[in-house]
């Protein structure tokens, strides 16, 4: 199985690198977590919005591939506590598929990714910067892994 983190957005901070790394590195190969950034439409005062998000969805959905399980992060999800995400990591596990986990840009996600979806998942109910969520992302998923197997780094 692989993680697909799959983000609107390119060029990010050396700190949201930073971040993002440190955790994807930790993550051993049967929980490879991999990012996939994708250009963002360009917004303009006048722009068609929906054009855009319709767009960035589609070059999202053509990057994860026809048998992903997707999941979207989205405010609307669930918000899964940290033992949560462990079990349904878990499960994604048993299961084998590589998982593509989709955060939308400064838009959100278009509907075409939200249908395509077979799971919701809210980090908060608060707003973060899209860039912080990649570090964000990538850390839960290695605590969730770090649960699993009876690492130490969760306590």
């Amino acid at each position: 199985m692989q993680l697909n983190l799959v983000c609107v957005g390119e060029r990010m901070p050396s700190w949201v690198n930073e971040g993002y790394e440190e955790y994807a590195r930790r993550l051993p190969r049967e929980c490879a977590l991999m990012l996939r950034e994708i250009a963002p439409g360009k917004r303009t005062r006048n722009c068609d919005i929906q054009r855009i998000l319709a767009d960035e969805g589609q070059r999202m959905l053509a990057a994860v591939g026809g048998n992903a399980h997707i999941v979207t992060l989205d405010v609307g999800g669930k918000d899964w506590s940290t033992r949560e995400l462990a079990e349904v990591l878990a499960r994604w596990l048993r299961e084998g598929r590589d998982i593509a986990l989709l955060v939308g840009g400064p838009d959100g996600l278009s509907d075409a990714c939200r249908q395509r979806a077979a799971e919701s998942w809210s980090l908060s109910r608060m707003t973060f910067p899209h860039p912080l969520v990649r570090v964000i992302v990538a850390e839960q998923l290695y605590r969730a892994w770090t649960l699993l197997n009876n690492h130490p780094y969760h306590r």
